[in-house]
């Protein structure tokens, strides 16, 4: 079999390879807000992106070669290899983890590894093309026939990921008990005994039960202030917590039912975002029909949640990912927008 006539034109495999890592870096992200299943599509996609990547890269290798041997290497083409490897890093790992790797890297592990290479691809791939750039008109010569290439190449990778799933059940590997999203069990049904995980650096010291006060306000008609004696923490909801660190785990939470407070304070009629505030200045906001039906959690699974875990309260939102489940809450506010502050808080706030 001539392998060559199955593979792309050379121009049209570096513009799948453009293409393919666009695709990885831009569901990668959206990963961090596929919490329902209607969102899988999104997990699907990027490991599609990821196989076909992992075909295109050693089409891509072969041909050059012979100008990154080491008599030949210069400064632009050591940035190439570069490339190359994190790429190749990032996909090793991200399969790695699909068949059930792990990895002891202190207070992080295998799939934060895999998202520091990847998104290191995106600036190592931008340098490059400001050498090697090719206008996509050059593709056109082999047109019809490379559109056919990589319809095949899609399909196949359509097929291998559908494949990996049997195969994980077949090898009993860690990898068969993931989520669509990707994450793995821990701690199901053991109240606190799940994994403690902040967004970038927020680690407050433990909150005073005494001297902590929730307030409802913004556009309500009277705002509220509560002690945590005087929450009226009736409310259980039974919910999946799914971090983007890569793990998940059902838990049932109690404590009060946001749209309690709402009715409380009097929302405003005009009001259509609930941002929740943490005693660290993280918050996130809601659509106010969805923050009717979360729940402020003071308990897990019967216990008090514990200091790490977000005590005094901490949002449970179904099917939003772990890091918009803010903790620590010490504000619910009712507003007409959206803060776009809260965006550089998610960041920033811990610092």
């Amino acid at each position: 079999m001539n392998v060559r006539r199955l593979t792309p034109s050379p121009r049209a495999v570096d513009w799948g390879l453009f293409a393919a890592v666009g695709t990885l870096l831009a569901t990668g992200v959206a990963t961090m807000f596929t919490g329902t299943p209607s969102t899988a599509w999104v997990i699907d996609l990027h490991a599609i992106a990821g196989v076909a990547l992992v075909c295109l890269l050693p089409v891509k290798l072969w041909r050059v070669r012979r100008r990154v041997a080491p008599e030949r290497l210069t400064g632009r083409r050591a940035l190439s290899v570069a490339l190359t490897l994190d790429a190749a890093g990032a996909l090793v790992t991200g399969v790695w983890w699909v068949f059930g790797g792990s990895l002891d890297l202190g207070p992080w592990g295998l799939f934060h590894l895999h998202i520091a290479l990847g998104l290191l691809v995106p600036p190592l791939l931008l340098w490059h093309l400001r050498y090697r750039y090719h206008s996509p008109a050059e593709v056109t010569r082999h047109g019809r026939r490379d559109a056919l290439r990589y319809a095949g190449l899609v399909t196949a990778g359509a097929l291998l990921w559908r494949l990996q799933g049997p195969v994980n059940d077949l090898l009993d590997t860690a990898g068969a008990d993931r989520r669509y999203t990707g994450s793995r069990e821990e701690g199901t049904g053991e109240g606190n005994r799940f994994p403690v995980t902040s967004w970038v650096a927020d680690d407050p010291d433990p909150v005073d039960a005494g001297e902590w006060q929730l307030t409802v306000g913004g556009r309500v008609e009277r705002e509220r202030t509560y002690a945590l004696a005087e929450l009226p923490t009736g409310a259980s909801e039974d919910a999946i917590l799914d971090c983007t660190s890569g793990w998940y785990s059902d838990h049932e939470w109690r404590g009060v039912r946001v749209g309690a407070l709402l009715d409380a304070a009097g929302a405003d009629d005009a009001g259509a975002w609930v941002q929740f505030r943490s005693v660290t200045g993280y918050r996130w906001s809601l659509p106010i029909e969805e923050a009717r039906d979360a729940v402020l959690a003071t308990r897990v699974d019967g216990e008090r949640l514990s200091h790490g875990h977000g005590f005094p309260l901490r949002l449970v939102a179904p099917g939003r990912r772990g890091f918009q489940w803010v903790k620590w809450v010490r504000e619910v506010r009712v507003d007409k927008r959206r803060e776009f502050g809260e965006w550089v808080a998610i960041f920033v706030s811990g610092l």
